[in-house]
């Protein structure tokens, strides 16, 4: 029972540390990367439908990135959801056929509010993380009738390693960005 809580509370954990990483992959460094735009919602007939579903992405330079819708009559659509991307600060150019985004050299000011974007969404990583420990702690108090106050608390002292270990997780992928987006 104990190893049951203890699994689900670490496969659960792994899975807010990708969810964070992926958050990271988000938030743009010195290239244009089609990872910026995956979770871009464009109204698709109305209905919100993620970008890549609706269009190919390929780099053309460091700062250029080409969308090739797969229906031309999403063109316009797609270019107003690249457009309204808070922090982004991309310039879509529809030409008939294609989008051109061309992103902005990134400046020191604006590689420092994305360090604090990163910070805030690693932070947010690891408050779920130690959510995940909550519940798991209190699924394992409510079993200490049943197996006893020694085995509960070894799960207990295991469930803190493996919280550790996913926090730190995500400490070590937060420096790893922070130093990218700090690079010049």
């Amino acid at each position: 029972m104990i190893a049951d809580v203890l699994a689900d509370a670490t496969e659960r954990m792994t899975k807010a540390v990708e969810v964070t990483k992926d958050d990271f992959s988000n938030v743009r460094t010195g290239r244009a990367n089609p990872a910026l735009f995956q979770k871009i919602l464009v109204s698709y007939y109305g209905t919100p439908t993620p970008l890549e579903q609706l269009a190919s992405l390929q780099n053309q330079e460091a700062r250029t990135l080409i969308v090739t819708p797969y229906d031309k009559s999403a063109l316009r659509d797609i270019e107003q959801a690249i457009r309204d991307v808070p922090n982004l600060g991309a310039q879509p150019n529809n030409d008939g056929t294609i989008i051109r985004v061309t992103l902005p050299d990134l400046t020191e000011e604006r590689r420092r509010e994305y360090v604090k974007i990163v910070k805030t969404k690693a932070e947010d990583g690891k408050v779920s993380v130690r959510n995940i420990r909550r519940k798991a702690k209190d699924d394992l108090d409510a079993l200490k009738s049943e197996v006893g106050d020694d085995e509960v608390a070894r799960g207990e002292k295991e469930l803190e390693q493996v919280t550790k270990s996913h926090v730190d997780a995500i400490d070590d992928a937060l420096k790893r960005k922070e130093a990218e987006l700090l690079e010049v």
